[in-house]
């Protein structure tokens, strides 16, 4: 299962910002640097409110989202490359993740300590971003070193990875994480496998205050920040999804609501997580159970019939499709054939969000 790093400076909200996540208070996070030192996994659904509107015409009481995992990383300070703090640590941890949310500070409070003496969060991101660059290079040095000895003797592979390797090391020396360097898609390929920090993919949370959930100078900034870095961004308060965790459902959608809020910061994130990690959802509904099921972006048909069961994909023989959204106005899957929304796909056939999906198979 793909795994999402939460990251950032000591004292930021990560550990609050995972309680939240997973619903239970698992991760210590008290007002003191390095309170996290052991990485938390959780397990997290992620939020599917098209099983709802299956549900009817399924005629089934059972609702299973698809669900993915948040890691609490150890918080980073300036010389992590070097092994400062828990520095170390932080970088083998990070470097088993998938994927990074990055929490920033952008709320101001006296009783809650900040490793650098103030609220600058875009200062805050750069001090981590710096460390994955700085780690980035030695390795990027390291592995420049091995193949140019390949390279120099004709070697194909090692001279195209040499020649790629040397432009990073140009692109990380001028400060830039390596997911902003322009490739093709046989670089991208290789880029990969050089497993660098900087090139993962990466969403910046922004931790504000209760009184400022829409927003403020702080979350401004970072989102143009984030343009430039090609990643993604979003508002989220550690502290009021934290505390949601003793409210029901019921409870949390009508404080919320109260607070002008139309949905949980936290449902947001994790739907942003899961795109970040270039996942989307099909969707299967029977009498049985109305499931979301897990795919990367990209994949055909009999590979998503094998995410379901392995002898799915060896006896892949069509797959009946229908959107979610044809299915739904239809109001039944007789319905949506009649009105023609109701598809035979085969091998090619690439998998879209939201297809509802019948796999015919033969073992």
């Amino acid at each position: 299962m793909l795994q999402a790093g939460i990251v950032g400076l000591p004292n930021v909200g990560k550990s609050t910002l995972f309680n939240a996540l997973i619903r239970a208070r698992r991760a210590p996070a008290e007002n003191y640097p390095f309170c996290t030192i052991d990485p938390n996994v959780g397990m997290v659904e992620v939020p599917e409110p098209r099983l709802k509107a299956l549900q009817p015409i399924a005629k089934t009481d059972k609702l299973v989202p698809a669900a993915i995992e948040f890691v609490d990383i150890a918080g980073l300070v300036a010389g992590a490359n070097r092994g400062e703090g828990l520095g170390n640590k932080f970088l083998a941890n990070i470097r088993e993740v998938d994927a990074i949310v990055h929490v920033a500070r952008c709320f101001e409070n006296d009783d809650i300590v900040h490793s650098s003496g103030s609220i600058d969060p875009i200062r805050d991101i750069e001090i981590v971003n710096t460390e994955l660059i700085l780690a980035d290079l030695q390795s990027v040095e390291s592995q420049l070193a091995k193949v140019l000895k390949k390279a120099r003797s004709g070697d194909a592979e090692s001279i195209k990875a040499s020649a790629l390797l040397e432009r990073l090391q140009q692109h990380l020396n001028a400060g830039n994480p390596a997911r902003s360097l322009d490739v093709d898609e046989e670089e991208s390929a290789l880029l990969k496998t050089f497993h660098l920090l900087s090139a993962k993919p990466v969403l910046y949370a922004c931790n504000v205050s209760e009184t400022e959930l829409q927003g403020n100078t702080h979350t401004q900034s970072i989102m143009e920040y984030a343009q430039k870095q090609q990643a993604a961004c979003c508002i989220i308060c550690g502290q009021l999804e934290a505390d949601l965790i003793d409210f029901t459902p019921e409870e949390a959608q009508r404080y919320l609501a109260d607070l002008g809020v139309p949905e949980s910061g936290v449902a947001q994130l994790i739907r942003a997580t899961y795109r970040l990690l270039g996942l989307a959802s099909f969707l299967t509904a029977g009498e049985k159970e109305v499931k979301a099921w897990t795919f990367r972006l990209g994949m055909k048909a009999p590979q998503c019939a094998g995410v379901i069961h392995g002898d799915f994909e060896k006896g892949f023989i069509k797959a009946e499709v229908v959107s979610y959204e044809d299915l739904v106005a239809a109001g039944s899957f007789n319905a949506a054939k009649e009105a023609g929304k109701y598809r035979l796909e085969g091998r090619d056939y690439e998998v879209r969000d939201g297809d509802v999906i019948i796999f015919r198979f033969n073992i």
